[in-house]
């Protein structure tokens, strides 16, 4: 089984929110679409779902039609940011409600229920009303309502992103088994953090202004962006971008700045190129004179904006430090971690690849 979505155009007020997008999806796997606010994600999720008709294009599940199926037929189960449960009914009744309204005996769909908010792991709250849950159980309700269906297909738009940070990081975990058992179902789940895109794994699809950037395994993108706006999108933060060229055996980059040509962008010829370095691969102590614009703690790491002579840039460092805004620190870049990209923007050399660990 596979849902086929081939040249899908959605526009309105003359704005592209799916722009020419042809995609597949295959049954058994899961696929993860990053991409920032406003790239497409929920749109396309909404149009597969059948909230939102397309202009142009075609949607084919099992060979038929499928934008010719109207959407109370369409078999699609959704999980929204918001957890969508009924207030007034147990967490049992919740996940038991689109059974019986699918006209499924009583005794059966508490079966089901029950088998399926034991698969997430809320055994025991069966009888607990959404109220007297926390956000993260919340969630699960409202994921064990979707599964409870078996449906073909099962969409997840965000559906931890009003969750903190550590029930993300513990639901990340949880939905990589639940997702295990949904070998019949086509999973797409959409995300606006890479980190969460690496770790869910499998199939990766980078979406920006409503287009399909890049698709593949998620280490593959991760370690080869084919663009510099995949690059970006693929990288929190974003991956520095310094203009430069190469030049006798160096790279050199404004400011003066003259680095050692490393071995995996000696191929490329003399010239002009725009070097990707990500945050993690530059650090203190170095001969690059910059200013601190901006100090963030985030968790255990302190990432700091910077400015140069190379330009603007910022620098992810582990461990907390503080920077006052204004001061002066000297940084090194790492050549053997330095991206080549053409002027216009594409992919000529990358480093090896990275451990398969999220940096």
């Amino acid at each position: 089984m596979a849902l086929v979505l081939q040249n899908i155009d959605l526009r309105e007020d003359g704005i592209a929110h799916l722009d020419n997008v042809s995609l597949e999806f295959k049954r058994g796997r899961l696929y993860t679409i990053l991409g920032r606010t406003l790239a497409g994600k929920t749109t396309l999720l909404r149009t597969i779902a059948g909230l939102q008709h397309p202009q142009r294009g075609s949607m084919e599940l099992h060979g038929q039609d499928y934008l010719d199926i109207p959407v109370w037929k369409r078999s699609t189960a959704m999980v929204y940011q918001q957890f969508i449960n009924y207030p007034h009914l147990s967490a049992l009744a919740n996940v038991m409600f689109p059974l019986k309204r699918a006209g499924m005996s009583r005794d059966k769909a508490r079966r089901r229920a029950r088998a399926v908010l034991a698969g997430v792991g809320l055994s025991g709250f069966e009888n607990r009303r959404p109220g007297a849950l926390s956000g993260g159980q919340q969630q699960r309700v409202a994921l064990a309502r979707a599964l409870v269906k078996r449906a073909d297909i099962l969409l997840l738009d965000e559906p931890l992103v009003n969750l903190d940070y550590k029930l993300r990081e513990q639901l990340r975990e949880d939905f990589q088994n639940i997702f295990k058992g949904q070998d019949d179902a086509i999973v797409i789940y959409t995300t606006t953090e890479p980190a969460e895109a690496i770790q869910l794994g499998h199939e990766i699809i980078v979406m920006d202004e409503g287009r399909v950037i890049q698709q593949g395994n998620s280490l593959d993108v991760f370690n080869a962006p084919t663009t510099i706006r995949c690059a970006e999108v693929i990288n929190d933060p974003p991956m520095n971008i310094f203009s430069g060229t190469i030049d006798k055996g160096h790279i050199n980059l404004q400011g003066d700045v003259r680095l050692p040509l490393p071995s995996h962008l000696d191929q490329l010829s003399e010239g002009p190129y725009r070097f990707g370095l990500r945050a993690a691969d530059l650090s203190i102590n170095g001969e690059i004179e910059s200013e601190v614009e901006l100090s963030e703690i985030s968790g255990s790491q302190t990432i700091l904006h910077l400015r140069g002579g190379i330009g603007s840039f910022i620098l992810y460092e582990e461990g907390v430090y503080q920077y006052a805004i204004g001061s002066t620190v000297n940084v090194s870049l790492n050549p053997d971690r330095i991206y080549g990209f053409s002027v216009q923007g594409d992919l000529v050399a990358a480093p090896a690849p990275m451990s398969k660990q999220w940096r």
